[in-house]
């Protein structure tokens, strides 16, 4: 009921910049807070960044300054723009939406995740 498709990624040479873009679509109610996460070879999934529905938000201590999250609650979208970017910033970036969607049985709550988009900060 509820698609989350993700686009931006692709190689960029350190120093470069890229944006991130996420679109929630189907029956859904509200958002509450949406975010973006990273998965490094051999990691584990790790917090980028995330906005809730005031706007307000959350940095991982390593992208502070370099990554900014936004979101259009007319679009149901979340963008990441990510500049000065690393070496260390390659992995695949997932797009993750805590939101309110129309079930089956009515108004259900569901975080749900996209399939994620590459990153590579290469020379």
């Amino acid at each position: 009921q509820v698609q989350l498709v993700e686009s931006g990624g692709g190689l960029v040479q350190p120093g470069g910049s890229l944006r991130l873009s996420c679109a929630a679509s189907g029956m859904i109610f509200s958002i509450y807070s949406m975010g973006w996460y990273q998965q490094a070879p051999g990691k584990q999934r790790e917090l980028v960044t995330t906005i809730n529905s005031s706007g307000s938000t959350n940095y991982a201590d390593s992208v502070k300054g370099r990554f900014t999250i936004s979101r259009d609650n007319a679009k149901n979208m979340v963008y990441l723009q990510m500049t000065n970017l690393k070496p260390e910033d390659t992995a695949v970036y997932y797009c993750n939406v805590d939101l309110l969607y129309y079930g089956e049985t009515g108004l259900l709550r569901r975080g749900v995740w996209g399939q994620g988009t590459q990153v590579t900060v290469s020379s």
